[in-house]
């Protein structure tokens, strides 16, 4: 797969952070941008094993089922229709299809595949996607992405991150050339799982994962160098204890603001694995304190946004069209 021309600055290597991550999505182990995240985590030194539906799995949030057998191809032809429950790509046993649920391919990463190819080891981290669209706010629980995130932190006890992407538009594994869009998302994700990784164990505190949505990749935001981090929280926090104390203040602002309020900000959301609600103060200073000189504060016209239910509640209407 060749790497967009437009996309010039690479991550590089991080041998001595390395680690094993197991990665899946919930649009397929075909679908471009989890393959060009899963180039750039691998240029980047991981040991990255890819387990993945074998088909589009979208909305299916925390389905867990055993696979069944194949009998037709996979999505965009990826893989033949012969009767197996799993199978992998003829000349990387790395990539790898699971004929169910996101949560399952992540099961199936984390239980076998995984170990398989590492002599019996367990893996250190986990990711998903990213997601073709947003998964914020009350989108999270019918994410299948989200929730295969939260699985692995959840219930195999392994960090992890879900990524979601604002910039639609389904690609196969082997468009060429690879668009911008995808080359870009593959690289920011690895930036931030980069930092994580390098900033040591734990990688995060028990029961939490991230998440992460990007803008869409327009005319302004079209470099590494454009994009904005922004420590959020998913849900709005009327009722919620006081969240870290940051740029400020003591309430972060929700994902939904800040992805649905343009330009080029990343929200990412400290998350509760078990009930995929923003995770507890003291995990936000952990993750904060891992994250925090890559961080933007925000001005004040997008925390405005922040003090009325109607305009939250308008802004979720507006963007429920999004893709799980």
């Amino acid at each position: 797969m060749k790497a967009s021309a437009c996309l010039t600055v690479v991550i590089p290597a991080l041998a001595a952070q390395a680690a094993r991550i197991v990665q899946s999505n919930d649009d397929g182990w075909a679908e471009l941008y989890l393959r060009s995240f899963n180039d750039a985590l691998n240029e980047a030194g991981h040991d990255v094993v890819l387990s993945a539906p074998a088909d589009n799995q979208s909305g299916t949030g925390s389905s867990d089922s055993p696979p069944i057998p194949r009998t037709e191809p996979c999505e965009y032809n990826s893989c033949i229709g012969n009767g197996s429950t799993t199978g992998h790509n003829d000349t990387r046993p790395d990539l790898n299809w699971v004929n169910s649920f996101p949560v399952t391919a992540m099961k199936y990463g984390i239980d076998t595949f995984g170990p398989q190819l590492w002599n019996g080891s367990a893996p250190e981290f986990a990711v998903a996607g990213p997601n073709v669209g947003t998964n914020v706010f009350v989108q999270l629980p019918f994410s299948g992405t989200v929730s295969a995130a939260a699985y692995a932190a959840h219930d195999a006890g392994i960090p992890s991150i879900a990524f979601s992407a604002a910039s639609t538009g389904r690609l196969a594994f082997d468009t060429d050339p690879v668009p911008l869009r995808s080359s870009l998302y593959g690289q920011l994700a690895a930036q931030l799982t980069n930092k994580i990784i390098s900033s040591g164990t734990p990688y995060l505190p028990p029961d939490v994962f991230l998440n992460v949505n990007f803008p869409k990749v327009e005319d302004s935001c079209a470099e590494l160098s454009d994009f904005k981090w922004v420590l959020t929280r998913i849900n709005p926090g009327f009722l919620s204890p006081p969240d870290v104390s940051f740029c400020g203040g003591e309430r972060l602002p929700t994902e939904l603001s800040v992805i649905t309020h343009g330009g080029c900000l990343i929200s990412v959301s400290v998350g509760n694995a078990k009930d995929k609600t923003t995770a507890s103060t003291s995990s936000q200073v952990v993750v904060l304190e891992k994250l925090r000189d890559m961080l933007s504060c925000l001005s004040s016209s997008v925390m405005l946004i922040e003090t009325s239910d109607q305009l939250i509640l308008q802004d979720h209407k507006e963007h429920s069209q999004k893709m799980y």
